[in-house]
Protein backbone atom coordinates (compact mmCIF):
# COMPACT_ATOMS: atom_id res chain seq x y z
CA UNK A 1 0.00 0.00 0.00
CA UNK A 2 1.35 3.69 -0.85
CA UNK A 3 -0.35 5.28 2.19
CA UNK A 4 1.93 8.35 1.41
CA UNK A 5 0.17 8.82 -2.66
CA UNK A 6 -3.21 8.12 -1.77
CA UNK A 7 -2.87 11.06 1.11
CA UNK A 8 -1.41 13.68 -1.33
CA UNK A 9 -4.32 12.53 -3.77
CA UNK A 10 -6.93 13.06 -0.34
CA UNK A 11 -5.12 16.71 -0.07
CA UNK A 12 -5.42 17.35 -3.14
CA UNK A 13 -9.10 16.54 -3.28
CA UNK A 14 -9.29 18.85 -0.62
CA UNK A 15 -7.65 21.89 -2.15
CA UNK A 16 -9.50 21.33 -5.23
CA UNK A 17 -12.60 22.16 -3.05
CA UNK A 18 -14.30 18.56 -3.77
CA UNK A 19 -14.05 17.55 -0.13
CA UNK A 20 -13.71 20.00 2.76
CA UNK A 21 -12.94 17.88 6.14
CA UNK A 22 -11.67 14.12 6.11
CA UNK A 23 -10.31 11.68 8.32
CA UNK A 24 -8.82 8.39 7.89
CA UNK A 25 -9.83 5.67 10.12
CA UNK A 26 -10.08 1.61 10.13
CA UNK A 27 -7.87 -0.29 10.10
CA UNK A 28 -5.19 2.48 8.39
CA UNK A 29 -6.05 4.65 11.38
CA UNK A 30 -5.16 2.08 13.61
CA UNK A 31 -2.37 2.08 12.33
CA UNK A 32 -0.49 5.16 13.22
CA UNK A 33 -0.71 3.99 16.50
CA UNK A 34 -0.26 0.52 16.30
CA UNK A 35 2.19 -2.16 14.83
CA UNK A 36 1.16 -2.39 10.60
CA UNK A 37 -0.63 -5.09 10.32
CA UNK A 38 -2.15 -6.55 6.94
CA UNK A 39 -5.91 -4.65 5.93
CA UNK A 40 -7.29 -4.40 2.14
CA UNK A 41 -8.63 -0.91 1.93
CA UNK A 42 -8.44 2.41 3.14
CA UNK A 43 -11.48 4.01 4.99
CA UNK A 44 -11.51 7.89 4.42
CA UNK A 45 -14.46 9.78 5.75
CA UNK A 46 -15.70 12.66 4.73
CA UNK A 47 -18.11 15.40 5.21
CA UNK A 48 -20.59 15.07 2.00
CA UNK A 49 -22.85 18.40 1.58
CA UNK A 50 -25.76 18.61 -0.75
CA UNK A 51 -25.14 20.31 -3.78
CA UNK A 52 -26.60 23.98 -3.98
CA UNK A 53 -30.13 23.73 -4.71
CA UNK A 54 -30.76 19.99 -3.78
CA UNK A 55 -31.46 18.22 -0.38
CA UNK A 56 -29.71 15.17 -1.10
CA UNK A 57 -25.89 14.57 -0.55
CA UNK A 58 -24.31 13.30 -3.61
CA UNK A 59 -20.72 11.94 -3.84
CA UNK A 60 -20.45 11.75 -7.45
CA UNK A 61 -18.43 14.40 -7.47
CA UNK A 62 -15.85 13.11 -5.58
CA UNK A 63 -16.44 9.46 -7.86
CA UNK A 64 -16.19 11.95 -11.28
CA UNK A 65 -12.99 13.93 -10.02
CA UNK A 66 -11.05 10.63 -9.31
CA UNK A 67 -12.27 9.29 -12.75
CA UNK A 68 -10.64 12.09 -14.23
CA UNK A 69 -7.24 11.74 -12.54
CA UNK A 70 -7.30 8.07 -14.04
CA UNK A 71 -8.74 6.02 -10.98
CA UNK A 72 -10.75 3.15 -11.51
CA UNK A 73 -13.70 2.20 -9.47
CA UNK A 74 -13.65 -1.22 -8.49
CA UNK A 75 -17.00 -2.08 -6.20
CA UNK A 76 -17.35 0.59 -3.50
CA UNK A 77 -13.86 1.31 -3.89
CA UNK A 78 -11.65 3.62 -6.28
CA UNK A 79 -8.07 2.68 -6.91
CA UNK A 80 -5.66 5.10 -5.52
CA UNK A 81 -1.87 4.33 -6.06
CA UNK A 82 -2.92 1.13 -6.26
CA UNK A 83 -4.78 1.27 -2.95
CA UNK A 84 -8.52 0.38 -2.83
CA UNK A 85 -10.30 3.56 -1.09
CA UNK A 86 -13.54 3.59 0.46
CA UNK A 87 -15.06 7.16 1.25
CA UNK A 88 -17.62 7.03 3.89
CA UNK A 89 -19.52 9.71 5.21
CA UNK A 90 -20.00 9.39 8.83
CA UNK A 91 -22.88 7.36 9.67
CA UNK A 92 -23.64 7.86 13.34
CA UNK A 93 -22.70 10.38 16.22
CA UNK A 94 -19.22 8.52 17.22
CA UNK A 95 -17.93 8.75 13.51
CA UNK A 96 -18.97 12.47 13.52
CA UNK A 97 -17.38 13.07 16.71
CA UNK A 98 -14.34 11.17 15.16
CA UNK A 99 -13.96 13.19 12.41
CA UNK A 100 -14.28 16.52 14.28
CA UNK A 101 -11.52 15.41 16.32
CA UNK A 102 -8.77 13.75 13.85
CA UNK A 103 -5.55 14.86 14.53
CA UNK A 104 -2.71 15.53 12.27
CA UNK A 105 -0.44 13.04 11.48
CA UNK A 106 3.15 12.84 9.29
CA UNK A 107 3.46 11.06 6.60
CA UNK A 108 6.80 11.03 5.08
CA UNK A 109 6.52 14.59 5.13
CA UNK A 110 2.67 15.15 3.98
CA UNK A 111 -0.14 15.97 6.49
CA UNK A 112 -2.93 13.34 7.03
CA UNK A 113 -6.38 13.67 9.31
CA UNK A 114 -6.25 10.88 10.84
CA UNK A 115 -9.31 9.19 14.07
CA UNK A 116 -7.58 9.92 17.54
CA UNK A 117 -6.65 6.25 18.99
CA UNK A 118 -9.31 6.60 21.41
CA UNK A 119 -11.78 7.40 18.75
CA UNK A 120 -10.73 4.29 16.87
CA UNK A 121 -10.87 2.28 19.64
CA UNK A 122 -14.50 3.61 20.49
CA UNK A 123 -15.35 2.98 17.18
CA UNK A 124 -14.25 -0.64 17.68
CA UNK A 125 -16.11 -1.40 20.41
CA UNK A 126 -19.23 0.16 18.69
CA UNK A 127 -18.60 -1.90 15.97
CA UNK A 128 -17.93 -5.05 17.61
CA UNK A 129 -16.62 -7.63 15.34
CA UNK A 130 -14.44 -10.18 16.13
CA UNK A 131 -11.86 -8.27 14.17
CA UNK A 132 -12.88 -5.17 15.94
CA UNK A 133 -12.37 -6.53 19.82
CA UNK A 134 -8.74 -7.81 18.39
CA UNK A 135 -7.89 -3.92 17.31
CA UNK A 136 -9.54 -2.50 20.90
CA UNK A 137 -7.38 -5.20 22.45
CA UNK A 138 -3.91 -4.15 20.87
CA UNK A 139 -5.11 -0.44 22.08
CA UNK A 140 -5.20 -1.36 25.13
CA UNK A 141 -2.05 -4.06 25.08
CA UNK A 142 -0.20 -1.46 23.41
CA UNK A 143 -1.04 1.31 25.92
CA UNK A 144 -1.77 3.51 23.39
CA UNK A 145 -5.21 5.23 24.77
CA UNK A 146 -5.96 7.51 27.29
CA UNK A 147 -8.21 5.54 29.46
CA UNK A 148 -9.59 8.36 30.52
CA UNK A 149 -11.05 10.33 27.70
CA UNK A 150 -11.30 6.42 26.22
CA UNK A 151 -14.26 5.97 28.67
CA UNK A 152 -15.43 9.44 28.27
CA UNK A 153 -16.44 8.98 24.29
CA UNK A 154 -17.54 5.33 25.15
CA UNK A 155 -20.21 7.38 27.78
CA UNK A 156 -21.10 9.98 26.08
CA UNK A 157 -22.04 7.42 22.87
CA UNK A 158 -23.95 4.68 25.44
CA UNK A 159 -21.47 2.02 24.89
CA UNK A 160 -21.20 1.55 28.43
CA UNK A 161 -22.63 -2.01 28.36
CA UNK A 162 -20.65 -2.79 25.22
CA UNK A 163 -17.02 -1.76 27.38
CA UNK A 164 -18.43 -3.52 30.57
CA UNK A 165 -18.98 -6.78 28.47
CA UNK A 166 -15.78 -6.16 26.56
CA UNK A 167 -14.11 -5.80 29.92
CA UNK A 168 -15.54 -8.80 31.64
CA UNK A 169 -14.80 -10.93 28.48
CA UNK A 170 -11.19 -9.66 28.07
CA UNK A 171 -9.74 -7.80 30.65
CA UNK A 172 -11.35 -9.37 34.06
CA UNK A 173 -8.77 -11.44 35.92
Amino acid sequence: MRIREVIETINKMKADGIIDRYAIGGAVGAMFYLEPFSTLDVDVFVELHASQGSLVVDPNPIFQYLRDQGCVMEGQYVVLADSPVQFIPPGNPLAEEALNDAVEKDVQGTPARVFTAEHLAALALQVGRVKDKLRLMQFIQAEKLDIQRFETIVQRHQLGEQWREFQQQFLKK
